[in-house]
């Protein structure tokens, strides 16, 4: 199940008891923090980030967008000079 998807379920006052249960412990906070470290890992721009968490400063977005080392790697590994010189 997508984080969007289980945020909106989580929101939904409507949403049965049964529904809920399947999260399996998700929360809203627990979504935001995913979200966030998702978009961060496609390439987000940080201003874009801070927009879409109403954060007020980078300080305060790096307790939620924390890319894995995988992401980390693959992002530097496709900067590297010699990834640009194979374009």
């Amino acid at each position: 199940m997508a984080a969007p998807r289980l945020a909106r379920l989580l929101a939904n006052p409507l949403a049965s008891p049964d529904d809920i249960e399947d999260l399996d412990g998700w929360t809203l906070h627990w979504l935001r923090h995913s979200a966030l470290t998702h978009d961060a890992e496609d390439g987000t721009s940080t201003p874009m980030l801070l927009a879409r968490s109403r954060h007020a400063s980078v300080r305060s977005l790096e307790r939620y967008a924390r890319p894995g080392v995988d992401s980390v790697a693959r992002h530097v590994a496709e900067r590297a000079p010699a990834a640009c010189r194979r374009r």
